[in-house]
């Protein structure tokens, strides 16, 4: 399973703001499983809840209708991408800084931690997490003397490289921040007189709210007295590197990112998927949940039936409880089951996202080949992964992905198949708007911001 790191909800000027962030991130919960937290202001002070596990498991009604008081709020849901997963790394994150509350929420990664922490730990800086989230804080904090905390963000955010969309909560004002690159998604709402910010657009429709526009790169929003601002606080990249990832697998189909449309670009590949390698079979089918919107859209351009074959457990939780050794591969078998009878003697096209490393689809095609599976075909709608993502994928070293490793032909040995075939760079491209603003450094290698030395091997957090 690929991971991506972190959602991000805030509202501003809502009386019930802690419910409308608790059901903002339940949106998100697909973003991050690991921790989630909301932090308000009433005006005098801020409150917090962070816990370890899913949105519903960290709050209960006496945190959402008595506790977390005020009409500001924002929330963070969280997957670690390296590291442990520990309650004190779990965001927003909060200090207090001469009289003043501070409260982060960070969506990225950033590639020159290393050298960032080891030069405020020089100057007697003291952390208390493994997050890189917290290098940011203590950038702000040591800007804060003499400005207003919008300078003081910006300074710190001119130190920092790699991806962040970020949601900073400073007594009453609540600020969005997006980088110059613009790798992370963020978007701007409004349900009646509140204004909403969000990782994607699936939030507001839970909420009824009305979207109005993705942050640009480079883009501070100030949101202070009911008042929004907008400052350009560094000038956008000469190319933007927005994560095709979010479109491809990461994103609900029913969000816009980007200002795109999920769903249709995710039909989009499968179609273009089905023009460059179309299949003589049977019938097409998914691995649900993340390759249905792909194997739609080759069904549609193929005019081959799509059938879904593979039956999801929708009732499997992180906390299931582990099988002994001996039943091998049951944690692959309890959340998707084929229907056998539409198997046997079948020649099948399964189009799937993306393939990592490869482990879970070679156990799946085993059990289709049990199953009678005449022929098994794959197609994929994103090019092979051949590089480490240092931008907030936990593919974060080149040893981990099977095609950084092996060819094509031989991927398709190891998985079992009677034919593979990846989606080409340029017809991922073509199921996009604005192709020249999209990061490929996973499939590439061109890097649109170069890493610290050894930050591969990094042990801190990203978020």
């Amino acid at each position: 399973m690929k991971k991506e790191a972190c959602g991000l909800f805030g509202i501003y000027g809502h009386p019930e703001a802690a419910r409308m962030t608790y059901f903002g991130l339940y949106a998100l919960q697909h973003r991050g499983q690991e921790s989630a937290g909301i932090i308000t202001w009433d005006g005098q002070t801020i409150r917090e809840q962070r816990g370890m596990g899913l949105v519903a498991d960290v709050f209960e009604e006496r945190h959402l209708g008595h506790q977390l008081k005020g009409s500001v709020a924002m929330g963070h849901i969280r997957y670690s991408t390296t590291g442990a997963s520990l309650i004190r790394n779990a965001q927003p994150f909060k200090v207090t800084y001469k009289g003043m509350n501070l409260a982060l929420a960070h969506n990225g990664n950033l590639v020159n931690t290393i050298s960032l922490r080891e030069e405020l730990e020089n100057q007697g800086t003291i952390f208390q997490t493994t997050m890189d989230s917290e290098v940011i804080m203590h950038l702000v904090a040591k800007y804060m003397n003499g400005g207003t905390p919008e300078e003081a963000i910006a300074k710190a955010c001119s130190r920092i490289q790699g991806s962040y969309s970020l949601l900073f909560m400073v007594n009453q004002k609540l600020i969005a921040v997006r980088d110059p690159w613009g790798f992370r998604p963020l978007s701007l709402g409004r349900v009646g007189d509140a204004y909403v910010l969000a990782s994607e657009t699936c939030a507001f429709d839970l909420l009824e709210a009305e979207y109005l526009r993705c942050l640009d790169p480079g883009e501070m929003l100030v949101i202070e007295d009911g008042r929004m601002m907008s400052h350009r606080f560094m000038e956008p990249a000469e190319k933007q590197s927005s994560c095709i990832f979010e479109l491809i697998y990461f994103a609900r189909p029913d969000s816009l990112v980007f200002d795109q449309e999920v769903y249709n670009a995710r039909k989009s590949m499968g179609k273009i998927l089905a023009q460059e390698c179309p299949c003589d079979a049977d019938f097409v089918m998914p691995f649900p949940d993340s390759g249905v919107y792909a194997a739609v859209g080759y069904a549609q351009e193929s005019g081959l039936p799509f059938e879904a074959c593979m039956i999801r457990n929708h009732y499997v939780g992180r906390t299931f409880i582990q099988p002994t050794q001996g039943m091998r591969d049951f944690s692959v078998r309890v959340k998707l089951n084929p229907v056998k009878s539409m198997i046997k003697g079948k020649r099948v096209v399964i189009v799937e996202d993306s393939i990592v490393r490869g482990t879970t689809i070679r156990t799946r095609v085993k059990q289709l080949r049990e199953l009678g599976a005449k022929e098994i075909h794959m197609r994929v709608s994103c090019p092979p992964i051949r590089y480490p993502c240092y931008y907030g994928i936990d593919f974060s070293s080149k040893g981990e992905l099977i095609a950084a490793n092996h060819s094509v032909a031989d991927i398709g040995r190891y998985l079992g198949l009677d034919s593979l075939h990846y989606i080409t760079i340029g017809g991922l491209l073509k199921a996009v708007r604005g192709p020249e603003n999209f990061c490929l450094a996973c499939f590439n290698g061109a890097y649109p911001v170069l890493p610290d030395e050894g930050v591969g091997k990094l042990s801190l957090e990203c978020c």
